[in-house]
């Protein structure tokens, strides 16, 4: 068996990074394409380096451009290597463009598509990352559902029971391992001056968050809000379009520390060790559920569901009320949760399918 495992985007080298090293473990033949949707590999080969990943064999370095600009490159892209390697099985993570557009190049040239994090959905077309989960799951063979209710959505849009298999989601074993490389490596919080469970930590960068004023204006006044309530630092890695839009609005973020993007190692002590993480991240949402850390996503909808029900996460929106109102519910809980995406065995899992069924 050979495989093409194909990423775009640092959270998919994050969650793909457990099968990658279970292939490297047991010496499948494989290879690894980087689409460079968000940066060029030159910028992503420190990542690879800091996850002691092995590098990629192709780099597309695509780069940005409007959803069917980015996705047709990606598309011709993938297409001329998979016909150059002829991969037994190409595997994909999540629901970005690369993911959508390796798909339709695999199941086009008739090859076999497993898609990992297969069954999450927001019911919220105009995110459009939910088109792409949508047609990806549809376009593969092997769905890797991450949860029993993500299995279930899969059936109700009537998917084969026999393509779909439970496995937990890989974000366990990835922030299982790298929480140890983490602390390994450095102390970002020593660096920064943070104290453990003295700082909210922010992430914000989705699209329909940042690029409307209206929206970005009450995160960021929620932030402003919940620092002079609890006279705590409130710490906001921000991407540089993030930055940007906030110049652009002529935002007032005054109590809002912000930094510039931390790497990956760095970001998940930030996250392990703060009082409350409050994010507009679909994958933040499952690791701070996973670290033990509460919650707040700053959006009206969830792909991860699970994390509402366990009690890791709540819904505030874009309200300012609605933000602090959440975050003070949060702050106060004492409940523990039980993690619902898994053991930490999902790439071992994965792999050992593919094994099986692959022929």
């Amino acid at each position: 068996m050979k495989i093409s495992i194909i990423v775009g985007t640092r959270p998919e080298i994050i969650k793909m990074s457990p099968v990658i090293l279970q292939c490297e473990h047991l010496g499948i033949p494989y290879f690894i394409l980087h689409s460079g949707q968000h940066y060029s590999y030159n910028m992503d080969k420190v990542f690879f380096e800091q996850l002691e990943l092995p590098e990629p064999r192709y780099n597309l370095d695509v780069g940005s451009g409007s959803q069917a600009e980015q996705t047709g490159k990606i598309l011709l892209g993938v297409e001329k290597t998979l016909m150059k390697e002829k991969p037994d099985v190409v595997v994909v993570e999540g629901d970005t463009n690369t993911v959508l557009a390796s798909a339709l190049a695999a199941s086009k040239l008739q090859m076999k598509v497993g898609h990992i994090e297969a069954g999450l959905r927001s019911y919220d077309k105009t995110m459009p990352e939910e088109i792409n989960r949508v047609v990806t799951d549809h376009c593969a063979d092997y769905l890797f559902a991450p949860t029993e209710k993500s299995r279930q959505i899969l059936l109700g849009e009537g998917i084969a029971q026999e393509k779909i298999y439970v496995t937990g989601n890989t974000v366990v074993d990835a922030v299982f391992r790298n929480v140890q490389l983490a602390e390994k490596k450095g102390n970002v919080l020593h660096e920064l001056g943070l104290k453990k469970q003295q700082y909210f930590l922010i992430t914000c960068h989705r699209q329909s968050n940042i690029e409307n004023r209206e929206r970005f204006s009450g995160i960021i006044e929620g932030l402003q809000r919940i620092h002079k309530r609890y006279e705590t630092p409130v710490i906001y890695p921000i991407h540089p379009h993030s930055r940007k839009k906030l110049q652009e609005f002529h935002l007032d973020y005054e109590g809002v520390t912000l930094l510039d993007p931390v790497d990956y190692l760095n970001f998940l002590q930030l996250e392990k060790n703060a009082k409350v993480v409050l994010t507009d991240s679909g994958g933040v949402q499952e690791e701070a559920c996973i670290l033990g850390v509460p919650c707040v996503t700053m959006r009206n909808n969830t792909e991860r569901p699970e994390t509402l029900e366990v009690g890791s996460n709540v819904l505030s929106g874009t309200e300012p009320d609605k933000i602090v109102e959440c975050v003070t519910w949060m702050y106060n809980l004492n409940k523990k949760w039980d993690n619902p995406f898994g053991s930490g065995t999902a790439g071992k899992q994965i792999i050992e399918i593919l094994k099986e069924v692959v022929v």
